[in-house]
């Protein structure tokens, strides 16, 4: 893979390198021996982007805010203050590079479509070769690799007739090939602000002041755009031919999941997490048999970003109130407790949809309405949408899927909430031993599930009709 075009004028300065008996607290823009890398985000090629320099060594030279390996970054200092990391030390990246070709597409090259990732994170050994060869220290921000997915899930599939093995994209033994792909947040701050509506100056105070002023550079240097957040990434799961995604004639099957560590690992029935999810998957495994592409992307944003500590207090919150967990007060505890109902903000989702060269969508497996709107708004065609199946949703799950139905999700022809249907819809009580409050959760579960069936036909358009498959 190499770089898109010959960038032999492009200048590259003298690498200079730390000096680690020297601490300096902050840096303020202009300062002496402040000479940061120049990055033009959304460049024509990669060497007049320039690369990201975010390690520790260039400092005079470094371009970027933050660390890398967002949170992680401090387990990387606990390494180097217990000795057992040497600071100097670099990494050999020779045997690393990704499994597959990843673009450039035009999308990369437009500083507005993609801002909060690095197009040229998973090769920067080769955008940026001619900065590595001088010594500087770059690192990958993406990282492309191939697995098996071993789910039971999908052995019950098979073994119930849903799936069928092909000894290609799902083995005899129940396991899927994949392609995945790793990818830490960076943020170009003009577009991030752009993105959503305030002032880069605002979004910069903003994130000082809340994050308790950890990174003062991001008042003290409006010559530094990039900023690589203390947040989660995503991962990329493929099925199927990653070359083929461009293709709008090929059948594309997408899904993109926010973290519920409870559900998605540990089977906790009161959401349809793993659920959606795991069919999801099984909805990619068939588009990839019939010569099309399934993507998966799952972001770190567990509890709608609010974090698992917030999602839990909500929890008790639902089922201590009076009349218990109520599908009508279901936004409304998780407002009580944190101020706020989600703080995901869908409209960076798109981005690695775009990096990916994602033009057209035939199945978006999303009942949301955020998530949907963002991917139309990124210029994405939605075909069709694909509700969670109601025999899938768990038992205590429905309070979920009515309020979320009731507030603008799209049930289509599987979910029609009302008012009466939401007043029906009522979380089974903490105590399972009252038996009354187990009746009264079944019965609201029920009428959830028979909504759709018995609603109305719905006249709307096909690309905002969700079916059950």
């Amino acid at each position: 893979m190499a770089a898109e075009d010959d960038n032999s004028n492009v200048p590259i300065p003298e690498p200079e390198f730390d000096d680690e008996s020297v601490i300096t607290l902050t840096t303020h823009q202009g300062q002496f021996g402040a000479n940061p890398i120049s990055v033009k985000w959304g460049a024509a090629t990669a060497l007049e982007r320039g690369p990201i320099i975010a390690t520790t060594r260039h400092s005079s030279q470094r371009n970027a805010i933050g660390a890398h390996s967002g949170g992680y970054s401090v387990y990387k200092a606990l390494a180097v203050a217990t000795g057992g990391l040497d600071p100097k030390y670099q990494p050999k990246f020779d045997l690393t590079t990704p499994v597959v070709k990843m673009g450039p597409f035009n999308s990369w090259h437009d500083p507005k479509r993609i801002v909060s990732m690095d197009p040229y994170g998973h090769m920067p050994t080769i955008a940026f070769e001619e900065y590595v060869k001088k010594g500087y220290d770059i690192r990958p921000t993406i990282a492309i690799t191939k697995a098996h997915i071993d789910l039971p899930e999908c052995k019950e599939a098979i073994r119930v007739g849903r799936l069928t093995p092909d000894g290609d994209v799902l083995t005899h033994d129940g396991q899927s090939h994949i392609t995945k792909f790793a990818v830490e947040p960076v943020w170009n701050l003009p577009g991030i602000a752009e993105r959503f509506g305030c002032s880069e100056a605002s979004l910069r105070e903003t994130l000082f002041k809340e994050t308790n002023m950890m990174y003062p550079e991001l008042v003290t240097r409006p010559d530094l755009d990039t900023f690589l957040p203390p947040v989660g990434g995503l991962t990329i799961y493929v099925w199927g031919s990653v070359e083929k995604i461009p293709d709008e004639n090929v059948p594309l099957t997408v899904r993109v999941h926010d973290e519920c560590n409870g559900s998605d690992v540990f089977g906790s029935d009161i959401c349809t997490c793993r659920p959606y999810l795991t069919h999801a998957i099984e909805e990619c495994i068939k588009t990839a048999q019939e010569g099309g592409t399934g993507i998966v992307i799952y972001y770190r944003k567990e509890g709608r970003a609010l974090g698992e500590v917030t999602k839990y207090l909500v929890y008790n919150m639902r089922k201590r109130q009076e009349g218990g967990d109520k599908a009508e007060e279901y936004f409304n505890c998780t407002q009580h407790v944190a101020g706020v109902t989600d703080t995901r903000f869908q409209a960076l989702m798109p981005d690695p949809l775009v990096w990916l060269g994602v033009t057209k969508i035939h199945k978006l497996v999303s009942m949301s309405n955020v998530k949907y709107d963002a991917i139309t708004a990124a210029g994405i065609e939605v075909v069709e949408r694909v509700a969670i199946p109601a025999e899938l949703v768990p038992a205590d799950a429905g309070v979920e899927i009515a309020a979320k139905v009731f507030n603008g999700y799209e049930g289509g022809d599987v979910y029609k909430v009302d008012k009466q249907t939401l007043e029906k819809v009522v979380g089974r009580d903490y105590d399972y031993k009252k038996t009354d409050a187990e009746m009264v959760a079944e019965a609201g579960l029920d009428a959830l599930k028979k909504s759709g069936a018995s609603a109305a036909p719905d006249e709307e358009p096909s690309a905002k009709r969700a079916k059950s498959n």
